[in-house]
């Protein structure tokens, strides 16, 4: 069996550059937005119990 994980050798994540105030700024605002929006729910439908209930005599 194939190991199917590879390790990866990086050094930064995006670019090669530190980001800029403004950026940074930019950023925390978008997330700080995106908390505060509601997301709409998945709808995830119930399973009915369809067995019969027996009953004791």
């Amino acid at each position: 069996m194939k190991n199917k994980k590879q390790i990866l050798d990086v050094d930064f994540i995006g670019g090669q550059g530190e980001l800029t105030s403004k950026e940074e700024q930019a950023l925390s605002e978008y997330f700080n937005k995106k908390k505060l929006t509601p997301t709409a729910k998945k709808y995830k439908p119930r399973l009915l119990d369809n067995r019969k209930k027996l009953t004791s005599v």
